[in-house]
């Protein structure tokens, strides 16, 4: 059996206001290494990862690099794991997106597995790319615990295939900064032990 932690990274701007990140390489905030740190500990106290696989993009690797410390691991990337790409959308809020592209927008909203996203990536795409990491990490770790650091819409998508639920619930699922979630592969397929969890970053806060 593989066990797999899949984290979320920690906080950054963009996510209160929002904005469109994207593939934008974004440093934590203050607040964001503090959740990594904390998320460190949580991990440390439950599992012994035997690797910690993260997207290339800064949030996601300083997040895996805190994780890793106290296994002496240093973090594999792993570009399929990468943030989803908004083409034209990034960097944007919301309502900038909506005065351009008021279609595409509320479709992004009511029915992201439909959306398209001017110069930017469907979900379709993210789950193939994310489903290879999957199938990737694995082969390569059949009976380890395996820690995994994405993005929100990356995290939600490997969620779905988990749970076989289709792209269409995108919205039904919520990652907040830092979440840890748990789940088992085995020759039976997907056992998701916990969503979202996020007690860990209250703890001393």
């Amino acid at each position: 059996m593989t066990k797999i932690i899949l984290v979320r990274h920690g906080h950054v701007e963009g996510i209160s206001p929002e904005r469109f990140r994207g593939r934008a390489d974004l440093e934590l905030t203050p607040e964001g290494y503090r959740q990594a740190e904390a998320t460190a500990r949580r991990i440390q106290a439950s599992w012994t990862p035997a690797v910690v696989y993260a997207s290339p993009l800064s949030r996601c690797r300083t997040t895996a690099e805190a994780i890793g410390g106290p296994f002496v691991l240093t973090p594999t990337p792993a570009f399929g794991l990468v943030d989803i790409d908004y083409g034209e959308w990034q960097g944007l809020t919301p309502d900038e997106v909506g005065h351009r592209w008021p279609e595409a927008l509320a479709s992004w909203y009511r029915a992201p597995h439909w959306a398209e996203i001017p110069r930017g990536e469907s979900l379709q795409n993210v789950l193939t790319r994310t489903t290879a990491v999957l199938r990737d990490v694995i082969g390569r770790h059949p009976e380890d615990t395996v820690v995994l650091v994405g993005h929100d819409s990356v995290n939600r998508v490997i969620l779905l295939h988990a749970l076989d639920l289709p792209l269409s619930r995108y919205r039904q699922l919520g990652q907040d900064p830092c979440a840890i979630n748990e789940l088992d592969f085995s020759e039976n397929g997907f056992t998701v032990r916990s969503l979202n969890e996020t007690w860990h970053l209250r703890q001393g806060a």
